[in-house]
């Protein structure tokens, strides 16, 4: 494909463009003392800006623990941690910067940069959880402002551990990220990204994603392992202005308390021509992949090839809202996703992690798959081929109950300005698929299956035009021999062989 063709062109570009030329600087000969107590902020700053005084090159970290805040990489500078070597946050709040520009705090920035990178085999840890909670010490002694909604500081208070702004040419590779005191890494508006065999370690405090990648293009994202308490790979833009387009992710793991793949939540711009191959996702709370559209941004051409969803609460949730569209008009179209199989378990997938979902969304039915649109911003355009999905069933209709008669599909409520998750109406009326609001919806060799009894149909659509559905099986559990599996309600043009 021409599109992951020039993707990985501009990729293989950036690394050789940071080796040519290139020159290694110490970190250590700047006066940076490896001992986990002396602050290196300043040489190792120095060093950066050395080196990209000087025709650029790498500034190495040698093994050792480099205690550090807030630094800037420049122009054609690489910061390279050997095996051994960690970058480790300082607990003191005031060593980091919160950017005027970028309007965050993070560890590692670079702002307006090209040809820029982090690489080796060594570790960037914040140590989120102390630096957060002396944050929130501060606040109560009135050192520090911050209205700690939800009794945690503001996102952009608290310590990322990289934040990337309008930079170009950027690897980041080899490298560890650990406890983040808010998102681990975030790169708004880059150009020309390559993330590459990253591990990521992202549970320290609340807001822990793993990846956000905002209004990027020409990115690749490959070999990465994320565990995060929230979104893992997460695909977000915050302008109106802002595109997000030629996005390859591929042969990557994830591990959330929240979404493993994730549109948004903030969805403002434009997102084309995203491409996922081979990726798991397991003991995840929320979605295997969510694909929203909430705030006016107009979502179109995503392949999601090869995901093996294992312990997830949801395997696919496609949604449509207007929960900040102004005069926008949004758009949600042209989605595949095809050689899926996923497991859904009746307890909660992410029982156990430090930063597990919300407690209140259960206990519930488990809920289906669902392609949701509203009313005015139908989804358009969604094939699902090759895919098994196995439900534990259970469903308890005392607990809470979602017919199927007219009148009971036409009380399901809309929620067109609510958050965008599965879960937000705690019951619908199929265990397998709801299909809401929706043109040009094909199932081909679909596969689901439940394990045990559930008083529900497994597949319900409400006002769909064009519905394909060829080798679709349901495997029922032999106590509902013969029920109606499948209930269309106000649906047009369909068939099925």
């Amino acid at each position: 494909m021409k599109l992951i063709k020039t993707i990985i062109a501009f990729s293989a570009c950036a690394l050789m463009c940071q080796g040519i030329g290139a020159k290694d600087y110490y970190a250590a000969d700047f006066g940076a003392v490896a001992d986990g107590r002396t602050l290196c902020t300043a040489p190792i700053q120095a060093a950066i800006d050395f080196a990209s005084a000087n025709g650029g090159g790498r500034v190495i970290l040698t093994p050792g623990n480099f205690l550090c805040g807030s630094i800037y990489l420049r122009d054609d500078v690489t910061l390279h941690l050997e095996a051994g070597a960690t970058l480790l946050g300082s607990l003191n709040p005031w060593d980091y910067i919160r950017d005027s520009y970028v309007n965050w705090t993070a560890f590692v920035f670079a702002v307006k940069c090209h040809n820029i990178g982090i690489t080796g085999k060594g570790t960037i840890d914040c140590r989120g959880y102390d630096v957060a909670t002396k944050l929130v010490e501060y606040v109560h002694r009135g050192l520090f402002k911050d209205d700690l909604k939800l009794d945690r500081p503001q996102e952009g208070n608290r310590p990322e551990n990289i934040h990337f702004r309008e930079c170009t040419d950027v690897t980041i590779q080899g490298i560890t990220l650990r406890n983040p005191a808010s998102w681990t890494q975030q790169y708004d508006q880059c150009r020309n990204l390559l993330i590459d065999g990253i591990t990521v370690d992202a549970k320290a405090y609340w807001n822990n994603d793993g990846l956000d990648v905002v209004d990027c293009s020409d990115v690749v994202v490959r070999n990465c392992y994320i565990d995060s308490a929230d979104d893992s790979y997460c695909f977000k833009s915050h302008s109106v202005d802002g595109v997000s387009e030629n996005i390859l992710v591929e042969n990557c793991v994830g591990r959330s308390s929240a979404n493993g793949i994730k549109f948004g939540t903030f969805t403002r711009g434009v997102f084309k021509h995203f491409r996922f191959n081979n990726m798991t996702i397991f003991d995840t709370y929320r979605s295997a992949i969510t694909i929203a559209t909430v705030d006016g941004a107009s979502v179109e051409d995503v392949v999601v090839d090869g995901l093996r969803s294992i312990h997830t609460g949801n395997p696919i949730f496609i949604r449509t809202g207007s929960r900040r569209t102004g005069k926008v008009t949004p758009c949600l179209k042209d989605v595949v996703i095809r050689n899926l199989y996923a497991e859904v378990p009746f307890e909660k997938p992410d029982a156990g992690y430090g930063y597990e979902g919300p407690v209140e969304d259960l206990p519930r039915n488990i809920c289906a798959s669902g392609i949701q649109g509203i009313p005015g911003i139908r989804v358009e355009n969604v094939r699902l081929e090759n895919i098994e999905i196995v439900y534990p069933g259970n469903a308890n209709e005392r607990y809470a109950y979602r017919g199927h008669t007219p009148e009971d599909l036409d009380a399901i409520p809309e929620l067109e300005k609510s958050y965008p998750e599965f879960s937000n109406w705690k019951e619908l009326p199929a265990w397998g698929f709801y299909i809401r609001h929706a043109d040009g919806v094909e199932m081909e060799n679909v596969t689901i299956k439940v394990l045990a009894k559930d008083y529900r149909p497994a597949i319900v659509t409400d006002d769909v035009n064009g519905l394909s559905m060829k080798g679709v099986k349901i495997i029922q559990d032999s106590a509902e021999a013969g029920k109606e599996q499948i209930i269309l309600y106000k649906t047009t043009n369909y068939t099925n062989e």
